[in-house]
């Protein structure tokens, strides 16, 4: 269970794909799915994938997550202040606010948070783990289908019979990668357990398995591999790392439409000394 270990530095590589769903919508594009405008790769943000997690860890296992919509956020860091004695209205980081933050929210103490937005001030924690933008492998088509219903919202639409309109976006399919980064020195500031490990891989694992809605109802995980190193600071530049996995499209697949269609290569004999890869998914 080496890669549970929180004193040891961690990368990953997350694969999963995306069947006439809506990963990742854009507000400022009518929320179509993100894309890159001059290669129409496919993008999902790393706002995206945190949520995500954070969603997995509250819903299966009631964890305390600091970033959510209940509750105001200046209100949490206030109630952790008084139990660390921190005073209102100092302008000066409280040391012991920010350790009773960490220690109350997995997602502080794993993605980091800035907690000086109040009459409390908490300073900044500089999270552990790193997420970047998941990227399609391929080129996505995205698609924006007019829908229409029977149900009307008002009498007046009732009485002239108008049927109402909407509209649908979607990818037909698309594969995805998400790269993340693992600090076992900043963990040990925020103070990370192998406990804390073992709940992201299960979240990122089961990233989408209860997060599915009409709009979402066709992502999956199809691999999360973890490179482990023994030395903290590292055995080999993360990058050397990630091409390791290899994604490439068989021959004749012109238009994806399955995984199926895709063939992913792990190169073991190229993992360097000093590194385990562990496939998680």
């Amino acid at each position: 269970m080496i890669h549970t270990d929180p004193k040891r530095r961690h990368e990953f590589v997350l694969l999963f794909d995306v069947t006439n769903s809506n990963p990742n919508g854009d507000p400022d594009a009518g929320n179509l799915p993100r894309v890159d405008p001059e290669t129409m790769h496919g993008l999902v943000t790393d706002v995206a994938l945190k949520r995500k997690v954070r969603d997995y860890l509250h819903l299966t296992r009631k964890t305390p997550i600091f970033i959510q919509s209940q509750v105001a956020l200046n209100a949490l860091i206030e109630e952790a202040g008084a139990t660390a004695g921190a005073p209102k209205g100092d302008k000066r980081p409280h040391e012991g606010a920010r350790q009773e933050l960490c220690r109350r929210y997995f997602d502080i103490r794993m993605f980091g948070a800035v907690l000086s937005t109040g009459e409390v001030n908490a300073g900044q924690v500089r999270g552990p783990v790193q997420l970047t933008f998941a990227r399609s492998v391929d080129p996505v088509l995205p698609l924006d289908l007019s829908i229409t219903r029977k149900a009307r919202t008002t009498q007046e639409r009732m009485e002239t019979g108008e049927t109402e309109m909407g509209r649908k976006p979607l990818v037909p399919f698309g594969l995805y990668r998400a790269h993340g980064f693992y600090n076992p020195f900043l963990a040990e500031e925020t103070g990370v357990s192998a406990e804390d490990l073992e709940a992201l891989w299960e979240a990122l694992t089961n990233l989408f398995e209860h997060d599915r809605s009409a709009a979402r109802s066709g992502l999956s995980v199809r691999g999360l591999w973890a490179f482990t190193h023994e030395n903290p600071k590292g055995n080999a530049p993360a990058h050397k790392l990630f091409d390791l996995i290899r994604v490439r499209r068989k021959d004749g697949a012109e238009a994806p439409r399955s995984i199926e269609d895709y063939e992913i290569i792990v190169d073991q004999e190229g993992v360097p000394q000093g590194v385990t890869v562990t496939r998680l998914a």
